[in-house]
This record gives C-alpha cells, structure tokens and sequence, in this order.
C-alpha cells in the first residue's frame, strides 16, 4: 500500500532555456545546497507556469506524499480565505465568538479581545509560543487553553509564532463549515488542482490541525503554490476569492522589533521581513513554510514558484542558496521559443537533466562485506528510538526497530535502498545497510513520508543512534503517516509535549 497524492492535470513541462531559465544557474543551485551539507528530499522549479526542473532524491520519489510540517498552514490560509467569501467567517469577529460555550471561562480582557484577523497573523499578543501549556490547562480543547492564557501585549500589536493561533483559525472554520479542513478544501481547492489529499493529522478525531499535518506531493504544493503565483485563477476560472491572496500575503505584524514607521525590514534574514495570513513575507516574495526545509517560494517579480522537500535544519541556507543561484538564472524567454515545447535541450540542460535523473540521499558507508551476524542494544539516548535488531531471513537483511513503542519490521538493503510499504501498523520506510573493516554496523532508516532519517550504528552490542531531523509535534512517530483521522494521543500526556514545529 503506498499513500499518494497525485495531480490529475499536471503541470506543462518545458526545457528550462525556453522559459528563460539558465540550467547552469539550476546546477550551481544543487552544487551549493550540496556543499552545505543539505539535505534535500525533491525539488521542483516553476517559470511562466512550466516545470523547467524537477527531481527527487531517492528513495523519495514523485508519488509519494511528504509531511509538510508548518507549510500546511498556508492550506489553513486558504480555507480561512473561502469561509471569510462565503460569509462563515468575519475577520474583525473575536475569536471567543465563535466559541460561545466558553464565554463564561474566558475572562481576561485581552484574551477576550483578540480577533480572528489576529490569529491568522500570529499576532494574538502572546510574547512566545503557547502549545505546550494550552495542551496543559486544556487537555481536551487546544482552543479554550489557548484562551485561558492572558495575552502579555495588545492583540494585533506583537508577534509570535504559535501553533495554536492557527489551530483557532482551522476550529473556526471547521466549526462553522460543520466538517474538516480537509473536506471543506476538497471542491474548493483540491479537487480544482487534481490535488488527491494524502491525509491531514487530527486532534481530536474529526478535527484537522491546521498548523501540521498535511501530506501531499511535491507537484500537488506547486500546482497551489501557480494558483498563488496567479492571484488564485486557474486556466480562467477563479478559484481562490478575489483579493485574497494580496490580503493574506501582505505584512499584517513586523516580525523583528521595528525603529520608526514600517512593518517590516528588508535588511535582516528571511525570517525578519514580516509576516500574512499564514504566510511569510521574504527577501524576494513570500512563501509557506515546514520545519526542515519544507517550501514554497512564490516570486511574483519572476514569474516563478520554487517548491522542495528536505530534511535539513539550515532551512536559511537553503534560501540562500535559492537566492544566489536561482534569481540570477532567471533571464528572458527567447524569441521564437515555444514554452510548451522542451525539444531539443543545450548541452548545459542536457547534464542537469542527467544531474535530476541520479539523484540519491546518501547511503551509510562502509566498504566491508556484511557478515551473517546479528546485533541488539538497548534504549537509545534520544528515547524515541529504542532498540534495534539486525538479523538475516531467508537470503535478505531485515531490521526490527522499536520507535516510541512501536515495532517496525522492513527489508534493509546492503548497500542500497530496500523500500518497505506502509501498512496499518508502521510507515513507509527504506533501510540501507553497510559494514566497516572495523566490524561496526551503519543503519539509515528512511521514513519515507516525512522529512526524517534515523541512523544507528552498532558494535560489539552497543548502539548509538541520531535523528538527521529530529521528529516534532505530539504524535509518536509511528503515527506521523498520511493516514486520515488519525488522532494525536492524550494531550496530558508526556508524549504528547514532545515539542512543536517552530516554523
């Protein structure tokens, strides 16, 4: 069983050059995220509303669904955009108001005061992210824990990137359009772009995150992010609501404390330019973003739209890399050029074709035979992952890993990728294995629908182990799999504090 989101109309193709895209400029883009030891999981580069450059790092490929981590807020942006034109949602309404149940619980002013334009913003005047302690004092309602916090400023004045804002928005909107995000998106927006969902995680049961969890391929975030590109209008037809994707893209709170007059600086980082509905303003355009370098660039200005996957943690690195190499590669189409037509590719698109054909996340190292022997170790540091055992069966390795409780059974390639499909049990996974001179053992384990790699390495019956990207959220990550519904565990319990996704 392999989880999916596929794109019924796909995006137009074209040889980079004819729509004026300089493929070196893709090139020296891919040498430096190298360089910088980034991890990159697909990557597709729009221009002019043609694919000039796509490719995915195996053993992720294009069918398959990625966690989006944070950049499905920006879906949550969208929903929130349909319910404000079909009138379920005003943007000056307070958000208690729509949660009149509470109306007697909430009683500090500020709390009281703060408007649905205000979470959309992350301005609900909170100085610091409140998830962890809104999970506390409210384990069945994130939303009546996050009221029952005072704001420490005036909403609308101060930023603050906090889950639990964007929750209050997907409450909203689900509460009023009486199902999920995920259905209420499904004719709006999802079914126009050919987007199959892959799942939304949810919490409760019924309720989609909004601030997490959306699962959806490289190609389905850049149909969305062309819609953006195109002030919502798709071959004509008008999907998003007119006007909403200036309003949600523009700067509603300066993100980075402000001298004088001005809502944003553009001076500083591509995370102090400002920030929308859901959406983050940058040097160049504005973008959705996950953690570990989950994005969607929209660049007006080139008529463009960068999509990736990753799972690094030098998520500024990537823009940098982006901005140095990609923006000087965007030239003028040439005359006489059919955009539609890839035809025949310069020498220059020929090797960064051949470049995108190969590419491959790197493989444990060894250079030793694997022997016919097994190795077992106890809890590992990190506490999510807390055994694993390597064992022959008949003529191929297998691995049995135990995650946050959880069992996992796969097939681990020697020296390659072995890819094991997701059942109702365990996530996709691909296990590589090698073996040193030394006698030491190296172990990848791939969770193919997330941005996360676990390595393990063992010897002589002890085993250390790293998370590449650490996994976020209240979920085990046994559960961080495109399957919708799936609840997140008791909010009062100890996992379910684990950490949030900062961006």
């Amino acid at each position: 069983m392999t989880s999916t989101s596929t794109a019924t109309t796909p995006l137009r193709r074209s040889a980079p050059e004819a729509v004026g895209v300089d493929p070196a400029g893709v090139l020296a883009f891919l040498d430096d995220v190298d360089a910088r030891g980034i991890e990159l999981h697909s990557v597709v580069l729009v221009r002019h509303g043609h694919v000039a450059a796509e490719g995915w790092w195996h053993p992720y490929g294009p069918d398959r669904v990625h966690l989006l981590y944070s950049l499905s807020k920006t879906f949550t942006s969208a929903a929130l955009g349909f319910a404000v034109a079909e009138g379920l949602v005003d943007l000056d309404a307070t958000v208690l108001s729509y949660f009149p149940e509470l109306d007697d619980t909430v009683t500090d002013p500020r709390s009281r005061a703060m408007l649905v334009r205000h979470v959309a913003a992350m301005a609900s005047g909170h100085a610091e992210e409140t998830h962890d302690d809104a999970w506390e004092l409210s384990p069945d309602d994130l939303v009546r824990g996050f009221l029952l916090i005072p704001p420490q400023h005036e909403p609308g004045t101060h930023f603050a990137y906090n889950q639990p804002c964007t929750y209050a928005v997907a409450a909203i909107v689900q509460r009023r359009a009486g199902v999920s995000l995920t259905e209420y998106l499904g004719p709006r927006l999802f079914a126009p772009l050919g987007i199959t969902v892959g799942g939304w995680q949810q919490a409760p049961t019924g309720q989609d995150l909004g601030f997490s969890g959306l699962h959806l391929t490289t190609e389905a975030v850049a149909r969305f992010g062309q819609l953006l590109l195109d002030d919502g209008v798709l071959d004509g037809r008008r999907v998003l609501p007119e006007g909403w994707v200036d309003l949600a893209s523009q700067v509603h709170v300066a993100t980075v404390e402000q001298p004088g007059e001005g809502a944003a600086r553009a001076d500083g980082g591509d995370w102090d330019q400002g920030y929308g509905f859901q959406l983050w303003r940058s040097r160049h355009g504005y973008r959705g973003d996950g953690a570990y370098g989950q994005f969607c660039l929209v660049l007006p200005e080139h008529d463009a739209v960068l999509v990736t996957t990753a799972g690094t943690e030098d998520m500024q690195g990537l823009l940098d890399a982006a901005w140095a190499h990609l923006l000087p590669a965007f030239g003028e189409v040439p005359d006489g050029d059919d955009a539609g037509d890839d035809g025949t590719l310069s020498p220059t698109a020929r090797a960064l074709a051949d470049r995108l054909a190969v590419l491959a996340i790197r493989l444990p190292t060894g250079g030793a035979p694997l022997t016919e022997a097994a190795f077992e170790a106890g809890r590992a540091a990190s506490g999510r992952a807390e055994r694993l055992e390597l064992r022959r069966v008949t003529g191929h390795w297998e691995v049995e890993a135990v995650v946050d409780g959880q069992t996992w059974v796969a097939q681990a390639g020697d020296g390659h990728w072995a890819v094991t499909e997701p059942t109702d049990v365990q996530p996709a996974l691909a296990v590589a294995v090698a073996a040193t001179e030394a006698g030491a053992v190296h172990v990848d384990v791939v969770l193919l629908e997330t941005p996360h790699r676990l390595s393990l390495v063992g010897d002589g019956g002890t085993l250390t182990t790293r998370w590449h990207t650490e996994p976020l959220g209240p979920l085990p990550v046994s559960m961080q799999r495109p399957l919708p519904g799936v609840p997140a565990p008791d909010a009062a319990s100890p996992d379910a504090r684990t950490g949030v996704p900062r961006r």
